[in-house]
Parts: C-alpha cells; sequence; structure tokens
C-alpha cells in the first residue's frame, strides 16, 4: 500500500512523498524546494527514484536540480507542453507513469489553464492535480485560459467522489472564505469550514480533500448549480450562459475582490 507524505516548503507549498512499506526507494511530486526533499528522505534512509512535475512554475519544479545532484538516477516525469528543460520523460494525456517500486502506476491527464501545459496524475483514489485544482478553489489563469481551466475542473469533477485530492498549497480556509462569498447559505460549507479550522488550529494540513468534498462546496467545481451562477450572474452584471462563462466570472471575481 502507497503511503503519501506532505513535505511542507515555503509559506503554504506541500511537496507530497511517495513511499511503501518495505521498499527502500520513494518518488516526489512538484518539488519547488531540494532542501526539505533532502532532509526528509535522508532521515528515513530511502533513495529517491522518481521526480514527478505537474506544470513549469518554480516553486513546483525549483529543487529539481538539487535532487539530482543528491540521486543522479531519479527520473523526471512533467508535461510535454511546458519548458521545463530538466524533464527526462516528457507526458501528454493519455500517458501512463509506472513506478514499479512503489507498486502504482498514474495515468496523465492534461488540465491547462493555470499554465498551458498543466498536466495531472490520477490512480484509482489518488490525484496529483498541482495548481489546477485547490481545496476549495482553484488557480489563476497564468498562461493558460478560463476556458481551458474551466474544460479541465468540469473534467477532474467526473473523477469518483472518493478520490483523494493532493494539490499543491494549503490555501483552504482563504478559498472557502470566498465560496462563502458565493453561497453564503451553505450548510455543506460552514461545515467544511469548521473541520478545516480544527485542521489548521492543530497544525494539520487540510490536504487532502476529496472530489466529493470539492463538488459539494467548491464553487469553482459548481459552476453548474442554479445558486453559483446566480451569485456569478449577478457580480457580473449580466446573464451567463454557460459553465465557461460562470467560471470566469467566478474566478475573475475572486482575483479582483478578495485575494
Amino acid at each position: 500500500m502507497i503511503d503519501i507524505t506532505p513535505i511542507p516548503a515555503f509559506d503554504d507549498n506541500y511537496i507530497w512523498l511517495l513511499t511503501r512499506s518495505g521498499y527502500d526507494g520513494c518518488a516526489v511530486v512538484d518539488p519547488g524546494d531540494e532542501d526539505p526533499v533532502i532532509e526528509r528522505i535522508r532521515s528515513v534512509g530511502l533513495r529517491l527514484d522518481a521526480i514527478l512535475i505537474t506544470h513549469k512554475h518554480g516553486d513546483h519544479v525549483g529543487g529539481i536540480a538539487g535532487l539530482k545532484a543528491q540521486w543522479p538516477d531519479a527520473l523526471v516525469y512533467g508535461p510535454a507542453n511546458e519548458p521545463v528543460r530538466a524533464i527526462e520523460r516528457p507526458l501528454r494525456d493519455g500517458d501512463r507513469v509506472s513506478l514499479q517500486g512503489l507498486d502504482i502506476e498514474f495515468a496523465v491527464f492534461d488540465v491547462p489553464g493555470h499554465t498551458e501545459g498543466h498536466i495531472a496524475y490520477y490512480a484509482p483514489g489518488i490525484l496529483f492535480c498541482g495548481d489546477t485544482l485547490f481545496a476549495g478553489g482553484c488557480g489563476r489563469v497564468f498562461s493558460g485560459t478560463f476556458e481551458q481551466l474551466s474544460a479541465s475542473l468540469e473534467r477532474l469533477g467526473r473523477l469518483p467522489a472518493d478520490t483523494h485530492v493532493y494539490c499543491a498549497h494549503e490555501y483552504t480556509l482563504a478559498n472557502l472564505g470566498f465560496a462563502e462569498w458565493v453561497e453564503p447559505d451553505s450548510e455543506a460549507l460552514r461545515e467544511r469550514t469548521r473541520r478545516d479550522q480544527r485542521s489548521r488550529a492543530a497544525d494539520r494540513p487540510t490536504v487532502p480533500s476529496t472530489i466529493g468534498d470539492e463538488l459539494a462546496t467548491n464553487p469553482f467545481m459548481r459552476t453548474d448549480q442554479a445558486n453559483v451562477v446566480a451569485a456569478a450572474a449577478e457580480w457580473a452584471g449580466r446573464p451567463l450562459s454557460s459553465r465557461a462563462e460562470v467560471f470566469r466570472a467566478l474566478r475573475t471575481w475572486k482575483d479582483k475582490d478578495y485575494d
């Protein structure tokens, strides 16, 4: 059985460490900083076999060179459509990544929008989604488009509800604050906020969440729900005729008035 552990980095990043009992290798996802990763891997006496990258931003790739200096044989997997020179195994939608020592295989999804070539890694019950989907929110649109990110979130929303969502940042409480602007009467949202506040008060991560959590409380995953559509249309000051239009209004609203 694979174990997935967060390694905190910077102010709010999580680098994910993948291990399996009885195996002396490991993998990491989105190592923006090598130092905490090296410290953790050394402390448990493991060898780094693989580095999985979701997108090009420095807080996700900045530690690759330092990790390769320590473990030259670690293979670097990442998006074929992003300019990350360190990638040794470029990946596209439909590719598969088999980490044999960890006894797990991931399907690769193209999930652009935050960046132009962002990918995600999925195995039953597990999703590493970088900055596409956050607990309670989603990434900003940088080098992709609003339409791409809307479609990417719809795709992730079709995964099984019990899929654990391993995003890359501890943004949850701020995201839920904006969600309360959109759906102020949501009891599910209030309960999730109370739960995640308890986690942070105890210095525990709020992630992973689940796809079910996100479909119930994340406005960016609920762009087909009448009350979310109405709130977005009221802010935009016009009717919104598609999920992509609702998404654009919500993301722009959060960018301008909340963040």
